[in-house]
């Protein structure tokens, strides 16, 4: 099979995986992405072995974003009260006071990296299962973000492919191009058009404002796990997903996304 048909594949299997879980309800999309964010942690933390002067411990880090998540989760099915949240703070600073005993590495380094990978995989992965416990129309909310984020992805790489010419931003992804940026944003606009009035009618505005930060929270996800990479000297961040890499290479777009579509959509329906 060729790169683009493993692509095609891994995409689709992955594809039905995170939509089916979605729409059949928070256990199975709890199963889903609890798997995705642990992976997707285990990555973060075995990509930082490649920095030289840190010294992370992948089993804490895991063990810190695994309660932290549990634990928002808990709260936002309401079985564990809102002052449960209390409970990250000293835990956090409890388990890096571990650095004052390490002979090797920077301190600081350190427990920036275990801080950021919790805020880079954890969180978002969280903010999708929250999200979709929110949902009371038949639409799931998260399932069209997902929607919105992959044709994002699909058009820019088909319109850069035809199309390109000009770099978008040479110095850390050479092959992306304005052309394929800008194709992207346009079908994901007009993506966003057609399911505000076809299919979740009288949200025109909040999907058109959805599908333009989607756009470019996926743009600069993408870029910035191309950074992240291209600073290890690295082509992929794991080998899971046959055609893609890792779990941090398929969801770099959407881990910057859902942040901001998390944002807006607290700010149009509870504001």
């Amino acid at each position: 099979m060729s790169n683009l048909q493993q692509r095609v594949l891994t995409g689709l299997v992955l594809g039905v995986l995170i939509l089916g879980s979605i729409w059949l309800g928070p256990l199975y999309q709890g199963i889903a992405f609890s798997s995705f964010m642990l992976l997707g942690l285990w990555e973060f933390y075995t990509l930082c072995e490649g920095i030289s002067v840190a010294r992370i411990s992948k089993e804490m880090g895991m063990f810190i974003g695994l309660f932290i998540y549990v634990l928002l989760i808990g709260m936002s099915m309401r079985i564990l009260p809102v002052i449960s949240i209390t409970l990250i703070s000293p835990l956090f600073f409890s388990l890096i006071l571990i650095e004052l005993w390490k002979k090797h590495g920077s301190p600081l380094v350190n427990i920036a990296l275990l801080l950021m990978g919790i805020i880079y995989v954890t969180i978002p992965f969280y903010l999708c299962i929250d999200l979709n416990l929110r949902n009371t129309e038949y639409l799931s909310s998260v399932s069209v973000m997902f929607i919105l984020i992959w044709t994002n992805d699909s058009m820019a790489y088909f319109t850069g492919k035809y199309f390109g010419k000009r770099p978008l931003f040479e110095r850390i992804s050479p092959k992306k191009t304005w052309e394929g940026t800008i194709g992207g944003i346009l079908f994901t606009v007009l993506a966003g058009l057609i399911i505000g009035t076809y299919v979740n009618r009288g949200r025109v505005d909040f999907w058109l404002v959805s599908a333009v930060l989607i756009s470019l929270g996926a743009i600069f996800g993408d870029l910035l796990e191309s950074l992240f990479k291209r600073s290890l000297n690295i082509k992929d961040s794991g080998t899971i997903l046959p055609g893609h890499g890792g779990i941090l290479d398929r969801f770099d777009a959407a881990l910057f996304s859902i942040p901001f579509f998390y944002c807006w959509y607290m700010l149009y329906f509870y504001w």
